[in-house]
Parts: C-alpha cells; structure tokens; sequence
C-alpha cells in the first residue's frame, strides 16, 4: 500500500460492513480434509472512511465477526468532494489493477462486485472504475483501498506544494 496513507481510529458508532467475499476453504490432513471459512469484509462511515479485513473460522458468523474486528484496524480516510473522488487514480495490489475516476452527479457507482462495495462503502456515490487484471475479490479490494488511499484533496496538493489554493487550480 501507499506509504500516504491516513489512518483512522475505530468509532463503532457509525460503521456499516459490507460482507464482499465468503469461502469454505480446506485443510487437507492425515484424517481427511478439515473445513473452515474465510470472510472478507469491508467497513465504513459513509463518510470517507474505508477499511477491509480478513477472518477465517470454523464458523461463518466467526469468521465474519473475526474479519470486521480486522477490518476496523485497517481504516482510511477518503477525500470526497461532493459525492465524488477530486480526481482519477490508479491502484495495484498484486496481479489486480483498478481505475477510478470522479463522474457528474447522478452518474451512480459504475463498477464491479467487489469495487463496488468498497466505494459504496466509502460514501462515495458518483464514479467510474474499471478493474483490470485479476479479479479474485482479495486483489481487487486492497487495489481499491490503495487507489483510495492515493487520492489527494485540492487542500493537501497546496499544503505540499507550499502554495495557495487558487494557485493549484489555475495552471
């Protein structure tokens, strides 16, 4: 992942999950195969914030409470200007690739199963994204909470520039 990225702090309060992946996974072994599940999670404000997670149990009701304890460890924050990301981005995570850019208002999520959860999630209800690459979900969703976490508000861009802010949308 970026090495940008802005950490959050858990307030249980207000965070919704979204259960995107669920797998019954074996472990071969002497004494036949053992069966267990493998949950991926992702939470969120609605709000800018995002964060997936991973549980694996011998229960899906565990393994899901397992993945969104994870998830709540791993949280973003997500400039969202007006329904929408400031501007387009790229993410990579392993062999998955995601595209995401800003769109007009009452354009909706354009994207996938597993992107869409995410950027719903997020709060962010007008995108376009296009995944590339794999998409096995696990890939797919850490390429887009890295794209995510890649954006930059207009305010950052002229914080790190050292510049004013109408100096940044002038050229």
């Amino acid at each position: 992942m970026a090495d940008n990225l802005k950490k959050v702090k858990a307030a249980d309060a207000e965070l919704k999950e979204k259960l995107v992946n669920l797998a019954r996974v074996a472990k071969v072994t002497k004494g036949g195969r053992t069966f267990s599940f493998s949950a991926l999670v992702v939470v969120g404000d609605g709000n800018g914030v995002v964060g997936y997670g991973l549980g694996k149990a011998r229960d899906v009701s565990e393994s899901i409470a397992k993945a969104v304890d994870d998830a709540k460890k791993n949280l973003v924050k997500v400039p969202v200007i007006k329904g929408t990301i400031p501007h387009e981005q790229k993410g990579k995570y392993g062999a998955g690739k995601v595209l995401i850019k800003p769109a007009a208002d009452g354009t909706g999520v354009i994207a996938g199963g597993a992107m869409r959860a995410v950027l719903e999630i997020a709060g962010v209800h007008n995108v376009l994204a296009k995944s590339q690459g794999s998409s096995n979900p696990h890939n797919v969703v850490k390429a887009t909470i890295d794209a995510l976490s890649k954006v930059r508000s207009s305010q950052e861009v002229a914080k790190t520039r050292g510049i004013s802010l109408e100096k940044v949308y002038e050229g």
